[in-house]
Order: C-alpha cells, then sequence, then structure tokens
C-alpha cells in the first residue's frame, strides 16, 4: 500500500498544469471524505435509507 504522501502527491500530479491551489486542495480533499466513506462502509457505519429520511426530516423543520 503506498503512503499517504506518495497518494497526495499521485492527486496532485493528476491536476492540469494551471490548477489553482484552492482546486488542488478541494480534490486532496474529496478524496479524504471518499476514503472515509468507504472505510465507515466497511466497518458497518452505515444508516439505512429510513434512518437518514427520518434525520433530513428533522433538519427541515
Amino acid at each position: 500500500m503506498s503512503s499517504v504522501k506518495e497518494k497526495m502527491t499521485g492527486i496532485i500530479q493528476s491536476q492540469p498544469e494551471d490548477a489553482t491551489y484552492e482546486e488542488i486542495m478541494r480534490e486532496l480533499a474529496f478524496e479524504r471524505m471518499v476514503a472515509r466513506g468507504l472505510d465507515d462502509s466497511r466497518q458497518g457505519r452505515v444508516l439505512s435509507n429510513s434512518e437518514m429520511e427520518r434525520q433530513i426530516r428533522t433538519w427541515q423543520k
């Protein structure tokens, strides 16, 4: 498995030459969010659709 630095370097190098600092940071953050979500899913830290619907309804009040 590659190190964190290697993963970050790969993401940065995959960006276009004219990418801004903000665009690169957004891409790094997105990659981290996806990795965390996949880890949560593998660990069983998920909500059912009905539970998520219930929580969203409480936000809309």
